[in-house]
């Protein structure tokens, strides 16, 4: 498959958060400033890249030949925590501010679902290394996109005149869900 067509469809057509519904913990928590939002898929999107493709090459030279599949996902957590501790640490002494504001969103990459569905999909899909990284990156793009333009529309919204009933969570489950539906307009693209 083409590399630009798996980034594509990682990150339009199959979006992790707006059309497979995983990752929605940040994408929820970490969605009211659009500066909070971008670190936090920048950093997810760290996260799903070097995971998926250590990942891959874990299950493909350690787990498949000595018939340790069974332990796939315990392994794949424990990839995932200890890179996420890395961009913790990265991102506590790069820019505390950032990490103040993420607070417990950005230990949470560790569970988010979507970092372990990108590292077990890209098996099921049977890519290679270069297929693998190029689906990492491109469903840690998607997850950007997503969560920053989800963002930025609750900005305007916290300064808009909205009725008192739909204020606060109603009206962000409401956004999500549109937005959602705006990105299944691509899933004629590919």
């Amino acid at each position: 498959m083409n590399i630009m067509a798996i980034i594509l469809s990682t990150a339009l057509v199959n979006n992790f958060v707006l059309a497979r519904f995983l990752g929605i913990c940040p994408f929820l928590g970490v969605s009211k400033k659009t500066d909070e939002a971008l670190g936090m898929g920048i950093a997810v999107t760290f996260v799903m890249a070097f995971s998926g493709v250590i990942c891959w090459s874990v299950d493909r030279y350690i787990l498949v030949p000595y018939k340790l599949n069974v332990l796939q996902t315990l392994v794949f957590i424990i990839i995932i925590a200890s890179l996420v501790q890395f961009v913790e640490m990265v991102i506590k002494k790069t820019a505390p501010g950032l990490h103040a504001a993420l607070g417990v969103y950005l230990p949470l990459i560790t569970t988010n679902c979507a970092v372990l569905g990108v590292a077990i999909l890209n098996l099921r899909e049977g890519y290679n290394l270069i297929q693998t990284l190029a689906s990492s990156v491109g469903a840690g793009a998607g997850f950007t996109l997503g969560i920053v333009l989800f963002a930025s529309v609750r900005e305007r919204t916290e300064k808009a005149p909205i009725p008192r009933f739909l204020r606060g969570f109603p009206l962000t489950l409401i956004t999500a869900g549109l937005l959602a539906l705006a990105f299944l307009g691509f899933k004629g693209i590919l």
